[in-house]
């Protein structure tokens, strides 16, 4: 039976693969035929969000700055390296400073209209900070769940196959952040526990950042890795990147040949 698979049967059969870190067997033998002849071409990433993911990003067509210099430009550059011949297309709409109504209002032009076949998105810590420093701008972790929802579900709607990718924000207390670090924190992880409300709705892909995080300052002070309590250093770039790759390795089977890498 031909695999002439499209975009669509790509992102379904790969949905079918287990979650849980671990657990994935390396194909070998026939299953590697399989997930070498599954290997999709064409596919558009989308990576959206904040600041985190801007990276201070170009905003015109220069090849150069276009995917700017975070966690975005890292995954783009490696996956865009090492599969040539799949013509993958990578886009970053992440703009400093967004919350979710922010993110709202240009879902069609910046979202939509891209169609992408993987969503990714980290958005939580500006509507964090709003609801401590500007509560009048400030939706509540309800509020923002329910916004979230219905973007995903804009999303799905144009494009049923659409794979998500849903990061988990993340705040330490460093810098400013100390000052009423408590409501920083709880806020936070009342959003957090939004997403991955959501991931589970969706089949989402799960990208958990402030537990790598977590791991990573046991062993080096917190602002080697994130310098303002939010933001983080080139080096947790670095580790954000590794962890996306590693989680979507799970349902996008080309990505397995960097298991072993870091």
């Amino acid at each position: 039976m031909p695999l002439k698979t499209s975009r669509r049967i790509f992102l379904k059969s790969s949905a079918l693969v287990g979650l849980a870190p671990g657990l994935i067997p390396e194909p070998s033998g026939a299953d590697a035929l399989f997930a070498l002849k599954q290997k999709e071409t064409g596919l558009v990433f989308l990576f959206q969000g904040d600041s985190i993911t801007d990276g201070n990003r170009g905003r015109n067509t220069d090849p150069n700055h276009i995917m700017g210099h975070g966690y975005a430009y890292s995954i783009a550059s490696r996956i865009g390296a090492d599969f040539p011949d799949l013509a993958f297309s990578f886009y970053n709409r992440g703009i400093s400073g967004n919350k979710i109504t922010d993110l709202q209002k240009r879902w069609q032009p910046d979202t939509l209209a891209l169609k992408p076949d993987v969503l990714s998105i980290l958005i939580g810590i500006n509507d964090t900070a709003a609801a401590i420093n500007k509560p009048a701008e400030a939706t509540t972790p309800e509020q923002f769940e329910i916004i979230y929802r219905s973007l995903l579900d804009e999303c799905r709607r144009a494009n049923p196959d659409t794979l998500f990718v849903l990061g988990i924000p993340f705040v330490y207390p460093v810098g400013s952040r100390k000052d009423n670090w408590e409501r920083w924190q709880s806020d936070t992880q009342s959003r957090q526990v939004a997403i991955r409300k959501l991931s589970v709705e969706f089949n989402a892909v799960v990208v958990d950042y402030p537990a790598i995080l977590d791991k990573a300052i046991s062993g080096k002070s917190i602002d080697y890795w994130v310098w303002d309590g939010i933001h983080p250093t080139v080096f947790a770039h670095e580790l954000m990147a590794r962890e996306w790759i590693q989680q979507v390795s799970h349902r996008l089977k080309f990505l397995r040949k960097y298991k072993r890498s870091f």
